[in-house]
């Protein structure tokens, strides 16, 4: 069976691995994919591969969040996503399933989803009172907006204080709902809205966000901010950004670091890790 996500090392950080059996995401889309539905066979293989990476954790997403992406229904999300989940589900692993669709999150849970992975936090109608009925842990993303529009130059009075608010508004929520504290799990966002200037400080300053008590959970991988950062870097070239970032938000407090290059980051995180401990001799 999968495993439970709180089974795993809370004082360890972890892998996340990228699993998008989508057409369109902006890294891997149509990758694992044949005859324009995912090649189980494919999806397996890849996920054995991360997985003796060293990732503890397969995130599979049915829907692409980049920026402008276009939403997809939910059956065709359910087409997508949940054979897949069912394919994964006796490996020794986490299996998050990525989405915002309160009949996926039902279904995913009852195949052995380990951790629903929400970029809209539960706002779609629905998926409070759906999340409300499982046992699965939930991890609540900040987005300002939504994948059309968001990166439609956005705002904030401070976008530390406005994440915060936001976290605080869907905890409340969350709790009104019925749903444990102990099941959440937080996402600042990086790229949903942001500006290459607001992720830097979310980054910088990610630590901050201990205050709420719970796990943080952070994506940066081979985003648009690298980009930003080094002009005109191809997605296919920004595996070495992407594990330094890794190593900052470990350093900053991150648990789950969501990664492509699933080895790279491995070693990235266990050497942040590492340097973090008590002195050595």
């Amino acid at each position: 069976m999968a495993k439970s996500l709180f089974s795993l090392d809370r004082e360890q950080p972890q892998v996340m691995a990228v699993l998008n059996v989508t057409p369109d995401s902006f890294s891997d889309g149509g990758s694992w994919f044949s005859a324009d539905k995912p090649d189980l066979d494919l999806c397996r293989r890849r996920a054995e591969q991360m997985l003796a990476e060293g990732a503890t954790l397969i995130d599979v997403g049915g829907e692409s969040t980049r920026p402008g992406a276009k939403p997809v229904s939910v059956a065709e999300e359910m087409d997508r996503v949940l054979p897949v989940v069912e394919a994964l589900s006796g490996m020794d692993a986490v299996i998050s399933v990525d989405t915002s669709s309160p009949a996926v999150m039902k279904e995913a849970a009852a195949l052995g989803a380990g951790l629903l992975n929400d970029v809209r936090a539960l706002q779609r109608t629905g998926a409070l009172a759906q999340a409300a009925e499982l046992d699965t842990p939930i991890c609540l993303m900040h987005m300002q907006g939504d994948p059309q529009t968001m990166q439609n130059n956005p705002r904030y009075q401070d976008v530390m204080d406005n994440v915060a608010e936001f976290f605080d508004q869907r905890l409340a929520a969350c709790d009104e709902a019925g749903i444990a504290r102990q099941r959440l799990l937080l996402d600042p966002g990086f790229g949903f809205g942001k500006t290459l200037a607001h992720n830097c400080r979310l980054l910088k300053q990610l630590a901050q966000f201990q205050h709420f008590g719970l796990p943080v959970l952070v994506g940066m991988s081979r985003k648009s901010m690298i980009s930003g950062i080094l002009p005109g870097k191809p997605v296919d070239e920004r595996m070495p950004a992407s594990i330094t970032l890794a190593a900052i938000a470990v350093q900053n407090g991150a648990w789950i670091i969501r990664a492509h290059d699933v080895a790279a980051t491995v070693d990235a995180v266990s050497t942040a890790a590492y340097l973090m401990r008590e002195e050595h001799d």
